[in-house]
């Protein structure tokens, strides 16, 4: 594990999918992440790449050849390079080699840089192309917030507001795979309350979101947290089934639709990059 930390925040990080593991509000004590209880999920803020979501039969075509990928890529299974550390930020880099080219035939660098600046950390994605031809690629965030239910506090105490006014048209998700029909969900005064049913079929997974801030906060103390995200079009926000946790969700790109013909290129959402051109993109989340 490595850690950095200011007089505000204490973070730690996992080397395996360079992972955020534990962020602390020094002045409270609190965590702010989730746990990571694999009874639930077993994740607390992995990487998705170079695929968001679920494929198609877990395969896609390119160049005529059939690969298969699961889930959410695979960096998340990856250990990374330690390639810089100080004080208050520290960067990690996973690179292409001969088992990723088996089954994504690129040539790649992927960075995660996390810097911490007084009461903000902010996560900081770089892929650049290695490879001589174009690369196409898909990349998302999934930090897991913790939602606390003691001392009398309930799941339902906590709402999401939205900065801008907007309806959250919805791409419903039937066997991991993104359905053409759409759902909406009206906002109260750009406000989403929480429930453990609102996640009872899955991810809202949302293609037209306006907001590119969102508060996470408590109804009852106004205990907050401040989400932050540039260069995402996509976003989905989850929760494991009963489990006292949110993910608010970046991403570049989403699962495959349901009627995809499975080729990469023209994979809804897909980055296409070429030779030694270089995609960035960050979240942030700020406690008060």
């Amino acid at each position: 594990m490595i850690t950095i930390q200011n007089t505000k925040l204490k973070a730690t990080f996992n080397e395996l999918g360079a992972e955020l593991a534990s962020l602390i509000n020094l002045k409270t004590g609190k965590e702010i992440m989730w746990e990571g209880n694999p009874d639930f999920w077993g994740g607390i803020s992995p990487v998705l790449f170079p695929i968001v979501g679920a494929l198609k039969d877990e395969q896609y075509i390119f160049e005529g050849q059939t690969y298969e990928l699961p889930r959410h890529g695979f960096a998340r299974r990856r250990i990374f390079t330690l390639k810089e550390s100080s004080e208050n930020e520290v960067i990690f880099e996973l690179k292409s080699d001969e088992e990723s080219l088996k089954i994504y035939p690129f040539e790649f660098s992927l960075e995660i840089i996390y810097t911490l600046v007084e009461k903000k950390l902010t996560v900081s994605y770089q892929v650049k192309n290695l490879s001589e031809k174009e690369m196409h690629f898909s990349l998302g965030a999934h930090p897991g917030f913790a939602i606390d239910t003691k001392n009398g506090l309930n799941y339902s105490d906590y709402e999401i507001v939205f900065s801008e006014d907007e309806k959250l048209e919805i791409h419903p998700l039937i066997d991991n795979l993104i359905s053409n029909e759409t759902q909406t969900i009206e906002l109260d005064n750009k406000t989403l309350s929480l429930s453990y049913e609102l996640f009872s079929k899955d991810a809202l997974v949302m293609t037209t979101m306006k907001s590119q801030e969102l508060v996470l906060r408590n109804k009852k103390n106004q205990n907050k947290v401040i989400f932050t995200f540039s260069n995402f079009p996509y976003f989905g926000i989850w929760a494991a089934k009963n489990a006292d946790f949110v993910c608010l969700e970046p991403w570049q790109g989403i699962a495959d639709l349901e009627n995809h013909n499975q080729e990469l290129i023209v994979k809804f959402g897909i980055v296409k990059l070429e030779k030694n051109e270089d995609w960035i993109a960050d979240w942030a989340v700020e406690i008060e």
